[in-house]
């Protein structure tokens, strides 16, 4: 029998794959038709990117446009912190609707006290790695968090093309998980699309983050089940 991870309203296993589709990469003038389309769609989850320019090379969106993408959907909103001590912030992004904060390992000295001020919020844990890091620095957090993710390009910007070295971090993340008896979820961002998700989800992934190749395909629904039947 597989063995089922539990989160939130959502169930996952081995035959379940979750896509996260990237509101980064929507039109921020019809935002309310983007995230309805995306509600309407076979995707599970809708991925929020918050940058603030110093922790990355790009200022995204904040707290005013969550409460949009919010109302207009029922999906597990995916929020993404790609910003210097998030754990200023977390409270306030889940006051906004976020179900999951992901924070980045590289940008708190405090991670233990980011994964509780986060759990202590009302939200699922995730801990994000950039490319140059190594899984190993996660390996005494990982019984902590509800999710993992690993960036397949470096973050800050769509449209890059997607690092062949992550698969082999992703294998070596959920041997980890393995071997600690965890549930931990492993989701990938950058790069993401029909033609390489298979090797990503095979490589041990349950989550894909996908932006460009979901928001500029001639039929974005559609490309959401490709990605998923990949």
């Amino acid at each position: 029998m597989q063995s089922e991870k539990k989160f939130t309203d959502f169930t996952v296993t081995a035959m379940n794959r979750i896509i996260a589709p990237s509101m980064l990469s929507a039109d921020f003038g019809h935002l309310e038709r983007d995230t309805r389309m995306i509600d309407a769609s076979a995707a599970q989850w809708v991925h929020i990117d918050v940058m603030d320019g110093v922790f990355v090379p790009n200022i995204s969106f904040g707290f005013p446009v969550m409460k949009p993408i919010r109302r207009a959907t029922s999906k597990l909103l995916d929020v993404h912190l790609m910003i210097v001590d998030p754990e200023r912030y977390v409270e306030r992004f889940v006051e906004e609707g976020a179900d999951l904060v992901t924070f980045h390992q590289e940008a708190t000295s405090d991670p233990m006290g980011c994964i509780e001020r986060i759990r202590k919020a009302g939200a699922r844990v995730g801990i994000s790695i950039k490319p140059a890091t190594g899984v190993e620095t996660l390996c005494d957090l990982l019984p902590y968090v509800d999710l993992v993710l690993v960036m397949s390009v470096e973050p800050g910007f769509g449209g890059q093309s997607f690092i062949e070295g992550s698969l082999a971090k992703i294998s070596q993340l959920r041997k980890m998980i393995r071997e600690q008896g965890l549930d931990t979820i492993i989701e990938v961002d950058g790069g993401i699309s029909a033609r390489n998700a298979r090797a990503v989800y095979d490589a041990g992934a349950d989550a894909l983050v996908a932006g460009s190749a979901v928001f500029k395909a001639e039929d974005p629904a559609a490309e959401i089940v490709r990605i998923l039947e990949a």
